[in-house]
């Protein structure tokens, strides 16, 4: 009865820290776990499984280039942790309108905390302490922080020492950028995701034309989804042409 009180009080204050965060940050809802074609990456990918099926692991780096899959699989985690009770957050720090380092305070009270693109508050004094201090608050209440960078955390140049020390202790994990096998079976697979069908010569007319990466390709994607929800077209390769300008 006891530690059912506890993790009650524990998860309603988590629910309170969640409302109170005032960034308008939503889940991309194609982000999934069921829609993340591993590769080579299969590893991290199964910690990540294990974390949303109850696993607990406390401090995780995940590195890898643009469009290898880093935010894909953050917010994958985030929804699966969310839709089993257990209050997570993805706070992305690349972009416009960076919020003030004073965003992590309560976080430590839910169960995951996911920093993606970490290293774009690297040198900046008041983040790093903000950082150091959610690390270590979040050891002691058992929670997990998950970061991702472009690189490995030894060569990140955080200003603070100790934020440096901690960061290099994590459980560390390379992404790889999917082939071009395996790049054309994920593109279909966010295609059938959103409704859509993708013939193969309009996927491979994707392929050789836009940047090959998931950013670019799901990026491409989304707008041909629109297009093609106002127009009530298919995917051609006509249409993909005149939407894109390709």
């Amino acid at each position: 009865v006891v530690y059912f009180l506890w993790a009650l009080e524990n998860w309603l204050c988590g629910l309170e820290i969640m409302a109170q965060i005032p960034l308008p940050i939503r889940l991309d809802i194609h982000a999934r776990f069921s829609t993340f074609v591993a590769g080579e990456n299969q590893v991290v990918l199964n910690h990540l499984l294990g974390i949303s099926a109850g696993q607990r692991a406390q401090v995780l780096w995940i590195w890898g280039p643009s469009g290898s899959g880093k935010s894909h699989l953050l917010q994958a985690l985030c929804t699966s942790e969310n839709d089993s009770g257990r209050p997570a957050i993805y706070l992305p720090m690349k972009g416009p309108g960076l919020p003030g380092p004073g965003v992590l305070d309560g976080l430590e009270a839910l169960d995951l905390v996911a920093i993606d693109d970490v290293e774009q508050v690297a040198g900046m004094s008041d983040w790093e302490h903000a950082l150091f201090a959610l690390y270590n608050e979040l050891l002691t209440q058992e929670g997990c922080l998950l970061m991702t960078a472009s690189r490995p955390p030894s060569v990140i140049a955080f200003s603070l020492p100790d934020l440096a020390s901690r960061a290099a202790g994590a459980v560390v994990y390379r992404l790889e950028p999917l082939g071009e096998d395996a790049a054309l079976v994920a593109l279909k697979e966010h295609a059938s995701c959103r409704g859509l069908e993708l013939p193969d010569a309009s996927a491979h007319y994707l392929m050789r034309h836009v940047e090959r990466n998931m950013s670019a390709l799901c990026g491409s994607l989304e707008k041909l989804d629109v297009a093609s929800m106002v127009s009530q077209r298919r995917l051609t390769v006509p249409f993909i042409r005149d939407v894109l300008e390709i």
